[in-house]
């Protein structure tokens, strides 16, 4: 009788015994699932290696000819790094970027043209027309080398403008800005002519502000030698449309006019467009179509408010600097083998 009880008993401690092991062993799977979660969690990076940048080939385009919009994509920019902070890149502490060299290095200045710029012709200035080569463009150069990072945010910026006004208002948009851009480009080119703008040209809104925008700079510009003219470097085989050659402030430059909703008081605002000038100077100074070299260049900036534009003026030492990155980005873009010579 005694022996039945205590079967009995240890038979009744049985389900208490795995009951307790039971939740024993659910409290540590919900302990180890949660450490998990917790440790699993890391912090989310953004990665641009797998950007394609084909697909944003028309909106890059668009962005790097005639450029104005108070929502520019580098609003994005500097909210992506307002909020994520920039890309970081960790390496061991032993290893670092080796400074990029390029292999077909060109001097900026041709050695075999007078470094001495000549005396200015009297008579109109020099407008040569672009033609169609089978030569890459300054423009193509720097749309299809753009770093990934760049090419996300513009993305990033254009499906934001897409969500504003639909498909068709972007598409009205882009027109838009594109027109209001060769109005500009229009009017600098008959200011720079002496001539008188006309009643249209002064009363259209989309011009008028950015005259008066430039009227401080054009102060300072004279001895006009060139007007959107092609310009193209016959070693390195590309080419492009240079707004301005003129000296200012008494120093030949090749001079570019921009547009922008938003203040660029600073040359690192700008994004390429030092590479652009330096480009086109470079390609002056190697086409036997003009007698003189440039070694200077200068970024206008106009505002569309008629606030007074920024003058981002590039000295000989930072334009080699800027000749030095556009020999990198044009020969990136021959070995991606775009078909050209």
């Amino acid at each position: 009788m005694m022996s039945f009880l205590c079967i009995n008993r240890k038979c009744w401690r049985v389900p208490m015994l795995l009951r307790g092991m039971l939740n024993q062993e659910g409290f540590r799977f919900r302990s180890l699932a949660a450490s998990c979660s917790l440790y699993g969690k890391k912090k989310t990076t953004i990665r641009y290696e797998n950007i394609d940048q084909e697909k944003y080939r028309d909106l890059i385009n668009y962005l790097t000819s005639y450029k104005d919009s108070s929502q520019r994509p580098e609003l994005v920019f500097e909210e992506g790094n307002m909020l994520n902070g920039p890309e970081r890149k960790y390496k061991n502490s032993d290893q670092e970027d080796e400074p990029k060299v390029c292999r077909n290095w060109s001097p900026l200045m041709n050695p075999n043209k007078s470094s001495l710029p000549q005396e200015t012709a009297p008579g109109p200035p020099l407008q040569i027309s672009l033609q169609r080569k089978n030569l890459a463009s300054v423009t193509a150069v720097l749309q299809q080398t753009m770093p990934v990072e760049q090419a996300f945010y513009l993305e990033k910026w254009k499906q934001r403008m897409i969500l504003e006004l639909g498909i068709e208002g972007f598409a009205e948009y882009t027109k838009n800005i594109f027109q209001q851009g060769k109005l500009f480009h229009a009017a600098m080119e008959t200011l720079l002519l002496a001539e008188e703008i006309s009643v249209e040209q002064e009363e259209d809104t989309n011009v008028s502000g950015y005259i008066k925008s430039v009227q401080h700079v054009l102060q300072h510009v004279t001895g006009v030698r060139v007007l959107e003219s092609a310009v193209q470097h016959e070693t390195l085989h590309y080419q492009g449309l240079v707004d301005c050659v003129a000296e200012y402030r008494g120093k030949l430059c090749a001079i570019e006019w921009k547009t922008s909703g938003k203040a660029k008081p600073f040359l690192r605002n700008t994004f390429d467009n030092p590479l652009q000038v330096a480009a086109y100077i470079g390609a002056i100074n190697h086409d036997g179509n003009y007698n003189f070299q440039v070694d200077c260049g200068l970024l206008v900036v106009a505002y569309k408010d008629g606030s007074p534009a920024h003058a981002h003026y590039i000295d000989s030492e930072l334009c080699c600097q800027y000749w030095n990155k556009w020999l990198l980005r044009l020969e990136e873009y021959k070995e991606k083998d775009f078909g050209i010579a």
